[in-house]
């Protein structure tokens, strides 16, 4: 078989086991992006689009961070990201991907230990994979197992430092991380807290902070810019020894093009309207208890967590798909999941309470999915 008829038997493959993907357009009401505060096509960022451009502020880069492609933008952005999260330094990437590629690749040593949350995001995965610590990983948020893994590290002799690896917020299961216990951990142990805030930042935390501010340990974050705060691009934010290594050391951030100053200028705009106006927050947390009580009053949803993301737990692919083309056809955009983003046997529907929907939009959310679900069952 040729290599070309290997990969269409492989896509095959994947047509039969309904877990193909497939590119298609935007249509009907939004409840399947990360657009959490409604920003990416707000009056906010058009105006701040205009005022950029108005300045002369460059819409491409040109070259890499170290080559030309610096500019007074970019820097701009990392002051006051570092003064908005409350961190030392911060640095901007291309996008949240390319940043934890780079921290988990070139920040632990070879006698160190990256200890990680079971369902940490694949981009930590592969930042794990190019890196030269060891890495061992618990039991989905528990500290408990954590403490116990880097005990049995220990005992076997691993000397290192430890990186804790876990995310406030977790994208497809909705839930928080004990960020508290965590922060403990990390102190008693002398770790650095590597805290994923995708899912978190412009939504949790003080003004939209993050749920890592204020902890006590050293601690990394990461703040993407294309889920909350509407635009793209990612933030890390920390000591400045670490974001001074990544930009020595970092490949992603090294080798990439830098991201465009226009960008750069759109999530200053963002990060400045969160400083100044709490409402965009407010609003979105009122449509969060409000998403949360009409899934409870359909015997959807028991998260009492109650964050943004609501995972409808279907099981097997075919009927995840199938309910999710229903929903779309009803003019719902609901994404249905399955693996390997999810383990086997958990296919689901992925809900995001985002800032493009009203609450009469989401009470006839629930009400069609549980049409479809009883018409499944």
């Amino acid at each position: 078989m040729t290599a070309l008829g290997r990969l269409a038997a492989s896509l095959d493959d994947l047509d039969a086991r309904h877990r193909r993907r497939r590119l298609i357009p935007q249509a009907g009401l939004d409840f399947a992006s990360n657009d959490y505060l409604g920003l990416a096509n707000s009056n906010v960022l058009r105006t701040a689009a205009a005022d950029a451009l108005t300045r002369g502020v460059p819409l491409g880069s040109g070259g890499s961070r170290l080559l030309r492609g610096n500019h007074a933008e970019h820097e701009a952005l990392e002051a006051e990201a570092a003064a908005f999260f409350g961190a030392e330094a911060a640095l901007f990437v291309v996008g949240g991907f390319q940043a934890n590629q780079a921290i988990f690749a070139a920040l632990p040593g070879p006698d160190d230990l990256v200890l990680y949350d079971e369902l940490v995001h694949a981009s930590t995965h592969d930042g794990m994979r190019a890196g030269r610590a060891e890495t061992r990983s618990f039991a989905h948020n528990d500290p408990d197992d954590a403490r116990r893994v880097l005990r049995d590290w220990r005992t076997q002799g691993g000397t290192g430092s430890i990186w804790i690896a876990v995310e406030s917020l977790y994208s497809m299961e909705g839930d928080f991380a004990p960020l508290a216990e965590f922060d403990a951990l990390a102190v008693e142990t002398d770790a650095i807290l590597v805290v994923d805030e995708a899912h978190a930042t412009g939504l949790y935390g003080p003004g939209g902070r993050g749920l890592a501010h204020g902890l006590k340990a050293e601690v990394l974050t990461l703040h993407t810019c294309g889920k909350g705060l509407g635009v793209s691009g990612g933030l890390v934010c920390g000591a400045r020894v670490l974001i001074d290594m990544l930009v020595n050391r970092g490949r992603p951030f090294i080798f990439a093009t830098a991201p465009a100053p226009f960008t750069a200028a759109l999530v200053r705009a963002s990060i400045a309207h969160l400083a100044a106006d709490d409402t965009l927050v407010t609003s979105a947390r009122a449509r969060i208890d409000h998403a949360h009580a009409t899934a409870s009053a359909h015997g959807i949803s028991d998260n009492a967590l109650k964050s943004q993301i609501i995972p409808v737990i279907i099981g097997e692919d075919a009927p995840t798909m199938h309910i999710a083309t229903g929903l779309q056809a009803q003019g719902f955009d609901v994404r249905g999941i399955r693996p390997p983003t999810v383990p086997k046997g958990t296919s689901r529907l992925r809900i995001s309470i985002t800032g493009n929907v009203s609450n009469a939009d989401i009470t006839a959310l629930f009400e069609a999915l549980t049409h479809h679900r009883q018409a499944a069952a």
